[in-house]
């Protein structure tokens, strides 16, 4: 059954391309994090203004985002709550 992505998520699967990659282009995070273009923009924004990403430019001029360690630390408390609510049963798949 395919179901609705919690925000919590949604940041969470964002995040997580951004740290596989280390430093990600917009593209590659749009289509890993399977986000509308609109969805990517406001994420991407919100993301940056809480100091969870930063964005940086190449020598060629091209956007880049990066892991900061307030996204770290997010990424790590997410697993734990995750790990935390799987062990009793209350995943959101249920």
């Amino acid at each position: 059954m395919n179901r609705k992505r919690e925000k919590t998520e949604i940041v969470h699967d964002i995040l997580q391309v951004i740290r596989d990659r280390r430093k990600v282009r917009p593209t590659h995070i749009l289509y890993k994090s399977n986000l509308s273009h609109k969805m990517f923009l406001d994420y991407i924004k919100e993301l940056t203004e809480k100091d969870l990403i930063t964005e940086t430019t190449d020598k060629k001029g091209i956007r880049l985002y990066e892991l900061t360690e307030k996204g770290h630390k997010y990424l790590n408390e997410y697993a734990a709550i995750k790990e935390f609510m799987d062990s009793y049963g209350l995943n959101q798949e249920n």
